[in-house]
């Protein structure tokens, strides 16, 4: 260990106990890679404090000294931006022993939770207080909802509630001074001023360490529908959209897109996944939910379906009868992602468009795509009734997927362009982090860039939080 470090780890110890200064390479190793195993840095040690306070204190010590700090939750995010960088002088600060409930007003409709919380205790608790948080994404299991926040997530149920900003009523927010700005509010009306949890939620952890959040909570489902609808192609997916919308109103929850080529990679890795409706070029998976008990919402949309079937707009369906195939049927769905790690190096793109434009961009994009990487293949899901598309690109088949991920860089260009010139957005739900950072400056306005970096000089001066993420 270095000389400098040892009065920096003396009073990191100090502040949060021996055993939550992780120094050796065993202890940190889980620390310093990304979920996707693209990055790999190195830290001066990992920090592990259990209290706002604590976190606090571990940022004073850390701005004393001049070391960067950076924050991390589940560490499981997609764009690099909770890992470290290659140079090993930044502490990670990771929040996963911030993990209380602090209160829960039923009458309020809120729930106060720290940041290292795993986003499945959150849901757990609104639901033993009969309510319901509805940010819901695969890797719900491990990601916190700090992380969550931090990134703006967006999940599955985007369509009915809205992102991760969304939910969100009040903060705690460490800032790269050490001072605590408590903003732990559960008004639904607070016009006072700059909404000045806004500039954290979605920032990363470049303008401050998320510690603690009030979220909104909604009536639980008690009546719900799912249904397995097979397509001829994306436009009919988008005039079906537009038919749901119209018979269940904000009921639709989910609206989920999948090519056949999902279906086929998450059961060849995941045996036991259903196929409900076999050789069909697309599908949707399709939710809606209700808080009354004497809903007919299963009978209206039946009928829904029933009469795109009737008029040429789905070409079949399969309506789950009960829990436990409605469970299987968002399984297929939530595979596909771990399906796709598991079959090898790709290149993702997660973007989005405007719902109407989401055809023309995948006739445009294959056009061109096939073209520059001959043989690729195409592994498209996403969250169409937002226009949330994960457009990823497989190696061909019996190709070196190292060689085809040197075309990343290419494909890229083809696919941002084009979302560009759509209206779309080259970053729709995973954030920037490491991987889009020069996208960022390339796609957005400079003015906009500008105002961002304005922001992160005014809160973050010595550049302390996260560097070299976002901007």
């Amino acid at each position: 260990m270095a000389e400098s470090a040892a009065p920096l780890l003396a009073t990191l110890r100090a502040i949060v106990g021996e055993a939550n200064v992780l120094t050796s390479d065993s202890d940190v190793a889980p620390y310093l890679t990304d979920w996707r195993d693209r990055y790999h840095g190195r830290a001066r040690a990992v920090v592990r404090p259990s209290t706002t306070a604590e976190v606090a204190a571990v940022m004073r010590c850390c701005a004393e000294h001049g070391v960067a700090v950076v924050p991390q939750g589940g560490n499981t995010g997609l764009c690099g931006g909770a890992t470290p960088d290659e140079a090993g002088g930044e502490v990670v600060v990771s929040l996963s022993r911030l993990n209380r409930v602090r209160a829960i007003d039923a009458d309020n409709a809120t729930l106060t939770v720290e940041a290292g919380m795993p986003l499945e205790r959150v849901q757990q608790a609104a639901a033993a207080a009969g309510l319901l948080f509805p940010l819901s994404l695969a890797a719900e299991g491990s990601c916190a909802i700090g992380g969550n926040l931090a990134t703006n997530a967006g999940g599955t149920a985007v369509l009915r509630y809205g992102n991760a900003r969304e939910l969100v009523l009040g903060l705690e927010v460490v800032l790269a001074d050490g001072r605590i700005w408590n903003g732990l509010r559960g008004l639904r009306k607070d016009n006072a001023g700059y909404d000045v949890k806004q500039l954290f939620l979605g920032s990363e952890g470049t303008l401050g360490i998320i510690t603690a959040a009030v979220l909104k909570l909604f009536p639980r489902s008690r009546t719900s529908a799912t249904a397995w609808i097979a397509l001829a192609d994306v436009e009919a997916a988008i005039a079906l959209l537009s038919r749901l919308r119209q018979a269940l109103g904000d009921r639709l929850t989910g609206y989920e897109l999948l090519g056949r080529a999902c279906v086929d990679l998450a059961r060849a890795r995941f045996p036991a996944l259903p196929d409900p409706l076999p050789d069909h070029a697309w599908y949707v998976l399709a939710q809606a939910d209700d808080p009354a008990t004497d809903s007919p919402l299963a009978r209206q949309l039946e009928a829904a379906l029933t009469a795109a079937i009737e008029q040429g707009v789905a070409q079949d369906v399969a309506i789950a009868q009960s829990t436990q195939q409605a469970q299987a049927l968002w399984e297929l769905r939530e595979r596909v992602p771990e399906a796709q790690r598991l079959e090898g190096l790709n290149i993702k793109h997660d973007i989005s468009l405007p719902v109407s434009k989401v055809p023309e961009f995948l006739d445009q994009a294959r056009s061109q795509l096939d073209l520059a990487l001959h043989g690729v293949r195409y592994i498209v899901f996403g969250h169409l009734g937002d226009g949330n598309l994960h457009y990823n690109l497989s190696a061909p088949v019996g190709a070196d997927a190292q060689d085809f991920l040197e075309q990343a860089g290419r494909a890229q260009r083809i696919v941002y362009d084009l979302v560009a010139q759509l209206g779309g957005s080259f970053s729709a739900e995973h954030g920037i982090g490491r991987l889009k950072r020069d996208e960022l400056t390339r796609y957005r306005p400079a003015v906009e860039v500008e105002l961002m970096r304005r922001i992160k000089r005014a809160l973050d001066p010595d550049h302390l939080l996260n560097p070299g993420k976002v901007i």
